[in-house]
């Protein structure tokens, strides 16, 4: 069973959909006792990471979510709010990535937000068997999360190489939505729930 936490961030239907064509289990919670039933975990994510991080903090959900010890999975918001710190809202967040969330600056060559397909590349981790760089993933954010000793992919967005995902332990991220993917993008899923 897959526990998809409800923290108010949107995007939480297509995750659930892409489980389902994958005969996937899952549980759309923010009960703390069904989260820990479950044998891995989705913190996804659209919208505003100050909103997110705080309404997860509401529901107390904050120091919970940190002292998993099963396979998580932050998207896109859902995982930089597991980054320490967020320039959007001015942010402190959950501090699992270490690394901070930048905005994109706009120049000719990076509109923002990057939204649209992107190459992703430097693949490090079991979250991308089967995978090659250079396989493309859908991208919407006007913020990134910095290169880092936790980065297991990038992607470049104008004069910017940012982590396309993150991993820390049983802590996975990406930036990308792998949800509305394709088939690279449900790869990455069946990847994940087979940790």
């Amino acid at each position: 069973m897959i526990a998809i936490v409800d923290y108010d961030a949107g995007n939480i239907k297509s995750v659930g959909n892409a489980l389902s064509r994958l005969g996937a289990e899952y549980v759309l919670t923010d009960s703390a006792a069904e989260i820990e039933a479950a044998d891995k975990v989705i913190l996804p994510g659209v919208g505003n990471a100050a909103e997110a991080v705080a309404s997860l903090r509401a529901k107390c959900l904050d120091k919970f979510v940190r002292s998993l010890r099963k396979p998580v999975l932050g998207i896109c918001a859902g995982m930089q709010i597991m980054c320490r710190h967020s320039e959007e809202g001015d942010a402190s967040c959950l501090g699992i990535f270490d690394c901070n969330v930048l905005r994109f600056n706009v120049s000719n060559d990076a509109k923002v937000p990057h939204m649209g397909w992107n190459a992703i590349s430097n693949l490090d981790s079991g979250l991308f068997k089967g995978m090659k760089g250079g396989c493309c993933m859908y991208f919407v954010h006007s913020y990134y999360p910095q290169l880092c000793c936790d980065t297991i992919a990038t992607c470049r967005h104008g004069g910017t190489i940012f982590s396309a995902a993150l991993r820390y332990e049983n802590f996975y991220g990406t930036q990308f939505h792998p949800e509305k993917s394709g088939e690279a993008g449900e790869m990455i899923l069946r990847n994940f729930l087979a940790l």
